[in-house]
């Protein structure tokens, strides 16, 4: 369970970061807003997760997921610079990132 919550935060925090990105320093109400809940609830999840986690393999895990996420979505809807380069270098955080999991 404590994996799947983990996966469910690092969705989350991709959530925060790009809906951060688009609050234009919290003077747009309903990005604020996703900002807020979404940091919040990816944050109690974290919380959960790392209960039943080691820290360092959660957190780079969440980080990681919420990372190649927040990136492919700007690549593809806000037009962030696409490059052959950029995507192995996200597949290879998603290697390390299954790597942790087969690990633990």
């Amino acid at each position: 369970m404590a994996w799947i919550v983990l996966i469910i935060s690092g969705v989350l925090e991709a959530v925060w970061a790009t809906a951060l990105g688009k609050s234009a320093g919290f003077s747009k109400l309903f990005p604020t807003v996703v900002f807020g809940v979404g940091l919040t609830a990816s944050m109690a999840g974290l919380a959960y997760a790392l209960r039943e986690l080691p820290v360092g393999t959660g957190y780079a895990v969440w980080v990681g997921i919420g990372a190649v996420l927040t990136v492919t979505y700007a690549m593809l809807f806000d037009g962030e610079a696409f490059s052959v380069v950029k995507v192995l270098l996200l597949a290879g955080i998603v290697g390390s990132v299954i790597g942790l999991k087969v690990l633990h």
